[in-house]
């Protein structure tokens, strides 16, 4: 809208001045504002535009006569002291040998009467000048000024920098925080000393993130302050885990029912922090109600717009705002300006009229005695000294000092562009700007390299948006003896700190306005402890939230999580969830209950092997012994005390080594034994079949070499089987966490089944032939009872083997081997009972019946 409006006067003014130029040869001055102001001549004038007084009436409107101009009412000291402040640091600028030596600055200050169209003229004014005619035929020149400083207010700031932003023309707002400011397209020469909006967010979000409020309330003025300030506020509240619990826009027509229903959102919301941007004007009709309404308890965080307001420390507003926390722009110090203010005298030039305004509105006298009868009048020499006053007051310099760095920043800029020599310049050829006819754009460059610091002790430079370093002062409303309200500073925020704390607090220092003298809580949802996550509500902002505890085998050590972590493979969570232990391994070692048992009746069969080995060597020239194939029993009691210490090789940590050895010699030593009973059982058929005349011949084909033979052919066979397994598809050590996720089973894995399987199977075929050939011996006569003993021995063999398969397929993890430890140890101890018991029983308790007549004798008895 600017740029369409600004090219229209463009075009109109260039027609009208071609016109009058063709008649006139000279450029005529086509209107003229009458502003307040402070003006001082020299050899480079700054422009000044301050909220000074306040635009009460424009005057009737008609369309048939011109428009009266603007009255201007209600003086404002402090922005006066602004105004003499810019006053102060020129002179200071003009009398400093190393700064601009040579060069004076003048200036010229408007007031802009807090109005966008008073603003808007002042500019004007202070680009165009207020001279009537230009004797340059072109209307061109350069400008009266080299650059604004102003204007305060963010609105005033956009439009007049949209249209200076065409002519390049440096405008420095001590005041303008908007963050759209910030925008280098649309503003290229505008630059401000206040902080912008987006930091002053991020300054109030420091201080909610100390004290954990993350559910606040924001209330904000419906203008382009508020508003813009607003948008980054939401933008920015969320990357701290914060949330906006209502958002309501202050009304700027103080509509009463509008006003009602704010308070009663604050009212009834359950946040206990109200975040507020905004200036007094509209926050003062939602306090009056909340007085009324007796509505207290909340903290209010305030933006630098009111953190400093005189109209809200009022006595009455205590109850409400009291320990109210807020930033203000950085508070400095300017020796020599207390004494400056009070040296201060109207004159007669009718371009200082805002001196003569402000003589007037403190000493209630006038200089103008028209119409004025009975009125004191002035005599210029009254003592400001006596007056208690906000432009006195040097106390809290903040604004004025904003004021202070513009200037100054300004006067670098010039004086590094007057340094500059030819042939080293930043402009095109290494040239230097002509310092005759200064050219506004030159000058912003210079000033986008500023680079100084103040005498307070600050550094002030630009940023590439033109924007100044952030810092902030943190105030705390805060009740004096007398009952009053007072704003004291408790801290700092500095994005450029070199410490990298960016929020300093002394919270010893603070106020608050609670009964227990603390911070309020202020969350929708209290903090998930580590060992849960947070789990969003549904249709609720991020704050309100449930803490769901994490799922087994996941962790969360951090505060208010998210997402929970998975531990890594071989870690589990603890039963807290809060930090990931090792899973516990599991095996069946020879500390455990179960290993110490089974590791015992191993040892004990392997006893009971070697005592009947013992009592059959001593005994083996016995008829009992010499009667069942001694050469065969020794090796079936050596194969079964081999199947008895395999055992040990289940027992403890798996190796490779021992992975590879357990079913390997249990294998070979289960068919050792199962070959040697094969032999035996058919040594006794053979036996039987001789006796008779029709089987002389059958024990020919089985003597000593070929029960040997054979023995270790059908072993040799379950060498191979296992030799294959081992060589392709070895048992190796496994971790295994498929049984229970929070365990590792340390096991050994068969690597094949189908090895596995065939060494079962071929143990499984020669148990069962020798079942069979067994139970069809199982009538022979009494001296050939052997066949009895080893058909029991082979049915309870079989009866183990079989319910192995479905227990060891159906247990778990060490169980599994307990199961399979088991089955070695009852099958072997079935075949070393069922066949040497009979055997040793008549060789130790019945040594008469160990002859051979006795054992023929039952046998002939038997026939």
């Amino acid at each position: 809208m600017w740029l369409i409006l600004h090219s229209c006067l463009l075009l109109s003014c260039n027609y009208i001045s071609v016109a009058l130029t063709a008649i006139s040869g000279t450029c005529k001055l086509q209107g003229h504002f009458k502003l307040n102001g402070m003006y001082q001549d020299a050899d480079f004038i700054i422009g000044g535009l301050f909220e000074v007084q306040y635009l009460k009436a424009f005057g009737g409107l008609s369309f048939k006569t011109e428009p009266k101009l603007p009255h201007c009412e209600l003086f404002y000291m402090t922005s006066f002291q602004q105004a003499q402040t810019m006053v102060f640091a020129i002179n200071e600028i003009n009398n400093n040998p190393s700064l601009l030596p040579n060069i004076t600055l003048g200036y010229q200050i408007y007031d802009n009467c807090l109005r966008l169209g008073v603003a808007f003229r002042g500019a004007t004014a202070l680009v165009s000048g207020t001279e009537e005619t230009i004797s340059d035929l072109n209307c061109k020149g350069p400008p009266p000024v080299i650059g604004i400083i102003g204007d305060p207010g963010s609105t005033h700031s956009i439009a007049i920098s949209s249209v200076l932003g065409l002519f390049r023309m440096p405008m420095i707002s001590y005041y303008a925080t908007c963050s759209c400011l910030s925008d280098r397209k649309k503003y290229p020469s505008f630059f401000r000393t206040i902080p912008s909006d987006a930091f002053q967010v991020r300054a109030m979000i420091q201080i909610l993130s100390h004290f954990g409020w993350t559910w606040v309330g924001l209330l904000y003025s419906d203008d382009d302050y508020g508003i813009n300030a607003a948008q980054s506020f939401h933008q920015n509240v969320q990357q701290f885990g914060g949330c906006v619990a209502f958002s309501e826009i202050l009304p700027n027509d103080n509509n009463h029912k509008e006003i009602e229903r704010i308070v009663g959102v604050i009212q009834g919301a359950t946040a206990n922090v109200v975040v507020v941007f905004s200036t007094s004007s509209y926050l003062m009709p939602v306090i009056d109600e909340m007085l009324l309404k007796n509505v207290t308890g909340r903290q209010w965080i305030a933006s630098e717009a009111w953190a400093t307001s005189p109209v809200l420390l009022a006595q009455r507003f205590k109850s409400v705002l009291g320990g109210t926390l807020g930033i203000a722009i950085r508070r400095g110090e300017i020796q020599g300006l207390g004494n400056f203010l009070l040296s201060i005298r109207p004159d007669n030039n009718s371009q200082n009229n805002m001196v003569r305004i402000f003589w007037e509105n403190v000493f209630g006298c006038h200089f103008d005695t028209e119409g004025r009868e009975g009125t004191e009048i002035c005599s210029g020499q009254e003592d400001l000294s006596n007056t208690d006053t906000p432009y006195t007051d040097i106390s809290e310099l903040r604004a004025s000092y904003n004021v202070y760095k513009a200037v100054y920043a300004l006067a670098h800029a010039l004086h590094g562009l007057m340094k500059c020599e030819e042939g080293s310049g930043p402009f095109i050829g290494n040239s230097c700007a002509d310092k005759t006819n200064l050219k506004p754009w030159q000058l912003v460059h210079y000033l986008q390299k500023v680079n100084f610091t103040t005498g307070f002790g600050d550094h002030v430079t630009f940023d590439k948006n033109g924007d100044a370093l952030a810092i902030y002062d943190v105030l705390n409303w805060q009740p004096s003896a007398d009952g009053s309200v007072v704003v004291r500073t408790v801290g700092v925020v500095d994005e450029g700190a070199e410490t990298g704390k960016v929020l300093t607090l002394n919270e010893e220092a603070i106020y608050w306005n609670f009964e227990t003298n603390k911070p309020q809580r202020s969350v929708c949802s209290e903090s998930c402890p580590p060992g849960t996550r947070r789990a969003t509500r549904k249709g609720l902002p991020v704050c309100c939230f449930d803490c769901l505890p994490c799922a087994d085998g996941e962790i969360s050590n951090t505060t208010d999580a998210t997402e929970c972590i998975a531990c890594p493979t071989d870690f589990w969570s603890n039963p807290v969830k809060d930090h990931c232990i090792p899973k516990e391994v599991e095996f069946l070692s020879y500390g455990d209950p179960l290993g110490i048992s089974l590791t015992t009746v191993a040892l004990l069969g392997t006893c009971f092997c070697a005592l009947v080995i013992v009592i059959f060597a001593h005994y083996r020239k016995s008829p009992v012994v010499r009667s069942n194939n001694s050469e065969l029993s020794f090796l079936l009691l050596l194969s079964l005390k081999l199947c008895f210490l395999c055992v040990l090789l289940f027992i403890g940590q798996p190796q490779l080594w021992t992975c590879q050895l357990r079913h390997a010699v249990f294998g070979i030593s289960f068919v050792l034994c199962i070959s040697s009973i094969l032999v035996k059982t058919m040594v006794v058929i053979a036996v039987f079949k001789s006796s008779r005349p029709e089987g002389k011949g059958a024990m020919k084909w089985f003597g000593a070499a070929q029960q040997r033979c054979t023995v270790l052919v059908l072993t040799a066979l379950q060498v191979v089987i296992c030799a294959i397994w081992l060589s392709t598809a070895s048992p190796t050590p496994h971790k295994n966490s498929k049984y229970i996720r929070s365990i590792i089973v340390y096991e050994c894995a068969i690597g094949s089944v189908a090895g596995f399987s065939m060494l079962l199977g071929y143990i499984g075929l020669l148990a069962a032939v020798s079942f069979l050939l067994a139970f069809l011996a199982r009538n022979l006569p009494d001296n050939f009872n052997e066949a009895k003993f080893i058909t029991f021995s082979m049915l309870i063999f079989c009866a183990v083997w079989i319910s192995f398969v479905p227990a060891y397929v159906s247990s778990p993890g060490k169980y599994a081997v307990a199961v399979e430890i088991f089955a070695i140890l009852a099958s072997s101890f079935g075949l070393l009972v069922a066949i040497f018991a009979p055997k040793c029983y008549i060789i130790i308790l019945h040594p008469e019946r160990n002859t051979k007549k006795a054992i023929m004798g039952r046998a002939t008895q038997k026939k």
